[in-house]
């Protein structure tokens, strides 16, 4: 979706200018529906009845880093739960009581197998009338250009509006721009099923806060914000998620609710922005940022460590800004900080690619013909998620200036086709005794995972580029 092609939206203006006596003024500009007293209103009673016996029947559509474990909350509470997804092999692994993502056990996936008999996965959209509840989690990644690609929302809108039926609730839950339910999502199910939201059928917006291998907190334990498309869509969404989910908060619309969760990435965006600024700036002075950051932690108020990297990786934090600007153009407001922190974290690989010529040639060798090996193929530790990862960056620099690459990481003994980088798929991780000493002239680490022996590598490497602070000090180690 581009700009030229997004559906312009009327500027909100207050209640009392615009003659209007309600909490959300924007509402009847959208063409949003009243609740009805008749029809919507038995539909919406019956299908709370259904989520209060356990007997609703809930559809997840991307069973990835969030779809397979909101799959399995709404399972272990006793629902009959469907799985959607276009890609077979992980429609298969599910039915045979397989985990294709390391942090979710496989004993996990036969408990729910043989808990809920009813229980099921599919590639088959048809099966979408099936369902009581359409609960959406695909990608939504960034085209070339910076700007949000809906096609995964466009093409799911229609998959779901094809088989969607009078009295289902519809709740999109990947990250994206405030507007996007209203003007992306209802249009596609409307235009497809010939339906009415509001009326028809029910819609919803909850942003996913998944934090994979989070062992402090799950998906039945995060708060879970939800914004509805009327009062009933509200009301109809949370009694769901009350189900499974410790605390929900409600907001006022879906755009609330959408804007909530880019609010929460933004905010660590700038400040991981600040902490790689600092790293730059504190090197030149000879000063160890990661000290800097465990000495300010010890202030019990007004301060929240981050922590500097090679760049940013995941499926929300290198995204979701670029969200809000390109959609912040349409209305023509500036958005300079959040801009300038997105340019500050896209140009770390190329500082730690600086860093790592500049410490080869004070070790009289150069970057060409070098052997290099890059620690960590995964955007963060102790994770098997490699989305957006820094590390594919630093492999293509370094490759295209001549170096001789290798990758380590115990979570990835191949690495897997990408929609960016489909030139390293296939490519095997070197074991931890094909590392010998002296083998390679340079280990860049750019994740540290906790079963990884750093210290131990800088033995083993003549050169070590640390962008964790991973390492003891040692002759051979320069923070980057």
């Amino acid at each position: 979706m581009t700009k030229s092609n997004a559906k312009k939206l009327p500027r909100r203006q207050p209640a009392e200018d615009a003659g209007l006596r309600t909490r959300n003024p924007s509402r009847r500009k959208l063409g949003i529906p009243k609740a009805a007293a008749g029809s919507t209103s038995a539909l919406k009673a019956q299908l709370l009845a259904r989520v209060a016996g356990r007997e609703a029947t809930v559809g997840v559509v991307g069973l990835g880093y969030v779809g397979l474990p909101l799959l399995l909350e709404f399972a272990k509470a006793s629902f009959p739960v469907l799985g959607f997804d276009v890609d077979a092999a992980k429609v298969s692994q599910l039915k045979a009581g397989k985990s294709y993502i390391r942090h979710i056990d496989e004993a996990r996936v036969r408990q729910f197998l043989a808990q809920n008999p009813n229980g099921d996965a599919t590639a088959d959209f048809a099966r979408v009338a099936e369902c009581d509840a359409i609960l959406i989690c695909v990608p939504t990644p960034l085209t070339i250009h910076r700007e949000p690609d809906m096609q995964y929302i466009e093409s799911t809108a229609m998959q779901v509006g094809g088989g969607l039926r009078r009295g289902q609730l519809v709740v999109l839950e990947s990250t994206t721009y405030p507007g996007t339910t209203d003007e992306v999502l209802i249009p596609g199910l409307e235009a497809k099923s010939g339906l009415k939201a509001g009326v028809d059928f029910f819609v919803a917006y909850s942003p996913e806060r998944e934090d994979p291998n989070n062992k402090d907190f799950s998906t039945s334990t995060i708060p879970k914000v939800v914004g509805g498309f009327t009062p009933d869509s509200l009301e109809v969404a949370k009694a769901f998620y009350d189900c499974v989910i410790c605390r929900t908060i409600p907001v006022s619309d879906c755009r609330t609710a959408e804007a909530t969760k880019l609010l929460e990435n933004i905010f660590r965006c700038i400040n991981i922005a600040l902490v790689n600024e600092l790293k730059m700036v504190f090197s030149e002075m000879g000063v160890d940022v990661w000290e800097v950051i465990h000495a300010a932690s010890t202030k019990p108020f007004g301060f929240m460590p981050f922590y500097p990297g090679p760049g940013l990786g995941g499926h929300c934090i290198p995204i979701d800004p670029f969200y809000l600007t390109w959609k912040a153009r349409e209305y023509g407001m500036p958005t300079k900080f959040i801009e300038l922190a997105g340019e500050i974290n896209t140009s770390m690989p190329e500082y730690v690619v600086r860093q790592t010529l500049l410490a080869l040639n004070e070790h009289k060798k150069t970057v060409t013909d070098s052997r290099l090996l890059l620690v960590g193929l995964a955007y963060k530790k102790n994770v098997d998620d490699d989305r957006e990862s820094p590390t594919y960056v630093l492999w293509e620099r370094f490759a295209r200036l001549g170096a001789k690459v290798d990758y380590y990481d115990p979570f990835f003994p191949t690495v897997r086709p990408t929609r960016h980088y489909r030139q390293f798929a296939g490519i095997r991780s070197r074991t931890w005794k094909e590392i010998q000493k002296g083998q390679y002239d340079v280990a860049v680490i750019a994740t540290a995972h906790d079963c990884v022996d750093h210290d131990a590598l800088a033995r083993r490497a003549d050169l070590v580029i640390d962008t964790r602070g991973a390492c003891a000090p040692a002759p051979n180690v320069v923070k980057a």
